[in-house]
């Protein structure tokens, strides 16, 4: 059998969480960026994000954050727009919630912006008839069962 001569395994290669718990500095978008809301992952390292601007795009994660930073459904994320494809996107940070509260406080993100959900803003409009769900039972009830 051949000698092991790389310089470790599995567990090397992913490395030390390396104080990703630390307060960083909060990152506003520039011209060519825009925030999104991620509405569900592709996988191949990609997803699909409703930008604030209106438009759906199709984003992929760049190689520093792919298999380093979990992307899910519902997160805010800053994305890279391309000059040559507007349907499509580049992931360029992803923002902790509490970072993306700071954002909506700021006015940077809409007011209708739901935050830390799975389902992005415009796909659960209708929360009216949520209430109507419950059912209270009496005792009779249970008795007669």
């Amino acid at each position: 059998m051949p000698k092991n001569k790389g310089k470790g395994g599995k567990n090397r290669k992913r490395g030390k969480n390396e104080a990703d718990d630390e307060k960083r500095e909060l990152v506003f978008k520039e011209d060519g960026q825009e925030y999104a809301q991620v509405l569900r992952m592709l996988g191949n390292g990609r997803c699909e994000a409703m930008c604030i601007d209106g438009n759906k795009r199709l984003c992929h994660i760049r190689g520093k954050m792919h298999k380093k930073v979990w992307i899910a459904a519902g997160d805010i994320i800053l994305v890279g727009l391309r000059d040559y494809q507007d349907d499509k996107a580049d992931v360029i940070l992803k923002y902790m919630p509490d970072e993306a509260r700071l954002l909506k406080a700021y006015g940077e993100l809409p007011e209708n912006t739901r935050l830390n959900e799975g389902i992005a803003s415009g796909l659960d409009e209708e929360d009216d008839g949520a209430a109507d769900d419950y059912i209270e039972f009496e005792d009779e009830d249970i008795d007669k069962i």
